[in-house]
């Protein structure tokens, strides 16, 4: 596998989908794909045994996958790197693609700086699209977002929440997001480099809590070597 992994419940099973051998042509075989499993711990198969999606298709390299499920079931992926992505509509046994309304397959949805690894969230009724700009393997690296009225956006860009701490790490971003048992609890996952460090490989995956300000913009996240305490309201869930 390359790049991140996106694990998701449905239809009473857990889908893992995956990039593969990140490919840069067409002509190599690769892309994203789809595992299923009775558990969320696997043993995970493949159910395609092919490419879900194995082209370059708007100038997105089939990579940094992430499902979201919308409140009426729909479920829509959204991937891309090269700083291009799409998003697409999901069957509903998630094996395949199916088309928009307007017969379309893929739609660019690419925000201004965007690099890769896009999420999703829905907060209050807006959809909240998330992305990290920047090198991954530079001090740079970080999470930017935009706040749109519907899943398709537009998205326009509102800033940066997550960013490198010259006293405690760089190269923060490519995320996931944590909704908390209550009512306005989130936590934010994501890797960074430490202090120090100078190969651009070496990250770690670190948790932090995430806040939303009284007008719904996300407030910056404090980077922590403490990371974050248990739930007090028990049970969370990835968003």
């Amino acid at each position: 596998m390359h790049c991140g992994s996106c694990v998701i419940q449905a239809n009473k099973k857990y889908y893992l989908f995956f990039g593969a051998n990140d490919i840069k042509t067409n002509d190599e075989l690769g892309g994203i794909g789809v595992s299923v499993a009775d558990r969320p711990e696997g043993p995970y198969k493949d159910a395609l045994g092919k490419p879900l999606i194995g082209q370059i298709i708007n100038g997105a390299q089939p990579i940094d996958q992430f499902v979201f499920k919308d409140d009426d079931g729909q479920h829509y992926m959204y991937y891309g790197g090269w700083r291009h992505c799409n998003m697409v509509k999901m069957a509903p046994d998630l094996l395949s693609i199916v088309p928009f309304d307007d017969g379309t397959t893929y739609k660019e949805v690419t925000p201004e700086n965007y690099v890769e690894g896009p999420f999703m969230l829905k907060h209050h009724g807006k959809y909240y699209f998330m992305w990290s700009e920047g090198g991954w393997t530079g001090p740079d690296y970080c999470v930017a977002y935009a706040i749109a009225d519907s899943p398709f956006g537009p998205f326009k860009r509102i800033g940066k929440i997550l960013e490198q701490e010259k006293d405690i790490a760089t190269g923060a971003g490519h995320h996931s997001v944590i909704k908390g048992a209550g009512k306005d609890e989130w936590y934010i996952v994501y890797h960074r480099r430490p202090l120090g460090e100078t190969d651009g490989n070496c990250r770690v995956t670190c948790i932090d809590r995430m806040y939303f300000d009284k007008d719904g913009f996300i407030k910056p996240v404090k980077m922590t070597f403490d990371g974050v305490k248990p739930s007090p309201q028990g049970k969370t869930k990835l968003k």
